[in-house]
C-alpha cells in the first residue's frame, strides 16, 4: 500500500515537472491579457472575455504547449541525463509510453478544440503540433532552425488572438515580434548551456557547430535586428507610452546582454535564460498601458 503512494506522489510530480505548469501559465496569461488589452471587442462589438471561444484558443495552446513539453523531454532523456540529471521524468517518473500517450492525448484534444473556433485555428494548432514534434524529434539538433521554429511558434501564439478576432494587428504585431525574438535569443542562452550533453550526443547546435563565443556574436546581432523592429514597428503605432515604457525595458535589456557578453559558465546562461523569461512577463505586462 505504502509503496504505491510513493509511486502516485513520483508520477504526479512527474507530471508537474514535465509539463512545465509555470511556462504554461506564462503562454495563457500572455494570451488573455493581448485579447483584454489590445483586442478588447469582437468584430460584433461584445467584450472578447465575453466569447468563448477565446478560452477554446487560449486552452489549446496550453495543450499544445505541454504536448510539446513531454515530447522534447521524451527525445532529450539521454541528453538531459548528462545536463539536468536530477530533472529526469522519462522513464523515472512516468513511463515513456505513457508521455507518448499523454502527449497524442494533448494534441488531438487541442485540434478538436480548435476546430470548434474554426477549421483555420485547428489547421494553425495542427501545424504547431507538428512542429513542436518535428522540433523534438530533429530540428532542435541542428543549428538554429530548431531555435527559430520554437521562436516562431512563440511569437505566433500571440499574434493569433489579433488574428482570430481581426482587432489591433499592428499592435498586436509588436508583441509578438517581441516574444518571437526574446524566445530567440533564450533558446540560444539554452544551447549554450545544454553544449556538454548535446555534443555527446551528436547534436549539431549553434554553439557546438560555430563556437561559444560566436554564438554570442549572433546573439548580439539578433538583439540589435529586434531593438531594430521595435522601433520601426512602434514609431508607427505612435503611442508615447508604449516607446516610453519599451525605452525603460530597454535599460533592461542593455543590462541582460551585458550579462551575456561577460557569461562564460553553465550557471551563468541558467540564470541569463531565467532573466529573459522575466522580461518577456514584463513586456506583457506593458500591455496594460494601452
Amino acid at each position: 500500500m505504502n509503496t504505491l503512494t510513493v509511486d502516485r506522489t513520483i508520477s504526479i510530480r512527474g507530471l508537474f515537472r514535465i509539463s512545465r505548469p509555470i511556462n504554461l501559465l506564462m503562454v495563457g496569461f500572455a494570451q488573455l491579457m493581448t485579447a483584454y488589452f489590445l483586442v478588447r471587442t469582437t468584430t460584433s462589438g461584445l467584450p472578447v472575455f465575453h466569447d468563448y471561444k477565446l478560452y477554446l484558443i487560449v486552452i489549446s495552446t496550453i495543450l499544445i504547449t505541454a504536448a510539446g513539453y513531454m515530447i522534447n523531454d521524451y527525445y532529450d532523456v539521454k541528453i538531459d541525463y548528462v545536463n539536468r540529471p536530477q530533472n529526469v521524468v522519462v522513464g523515472k517518473g512516468i513511463k515513456r509510453r505513457v508521455v507518448i500517450l499523454l502527449h497524442t492525448i494533448l494534441n488531438f484534444t487541442a485540434i478538436g478544440l480548435g476546430y470548434l473556433v474554426s477549421p483555420t485555428i485547428a489547421l494553425i494548432n495542427f501545424g504547431a503540433a507538428f512542429l513542436l514534434w518535428l522540433y523534438s524529434n530533429q530540428l532542435k539538433r541542428e543549428p538554429f532552425i530548431g531555435n527559430f521554429t520554437v521562436a516562431l511558434l512563440t511569437g505566433v501564439s500571440i499574434y493569433l488572438i489579433g488574428f482570430y478576432f481581426q482587432k489591433s494587428e499592428l499592435l498586436v504585431l509588436t508583441y509578438a515580434i517581441f516574444a518571437f525574438f526574446l524566445n530567440l535569443i533564450r533558446e540560444i542562452i539554452k544551447d549554450i548551456e545544454d553544449r556538454q550533453g548535446d555534443r555527446k550526443h551528436g547534436c549539431r547546435t549553434l554553439p557546438i557547430v560555430i563556437g561559444f563565443r560566436r554564438t554570442k556574436s549572433v546573439i548580439f546581432l539578433i538583439a540589435a535586428v529586434f531593438v531594430c523592429a521595435i522601433l520601426v514597428v512602434t514609431f508607427k503605432l505612435n503611442r508615447p507610452m508604449i516607446f516610453i515604457y519599451f525605452g525603460g525595458l530597454g535599460i533592461f535589456f542593455t543590462y541582460f546582454m551585458y550579462r551575456i557578453y561577460i557569461a562564460d559558465r553553465k550557471d551563468h546562461f541558467t540564470k541569463l535564460s531565467a532573466m529573459a523569461k522575466v522580461l518577456m512577463l514584463v513586456g506583457t505586462l506593458s500591455m496594460g498601458l494601452l
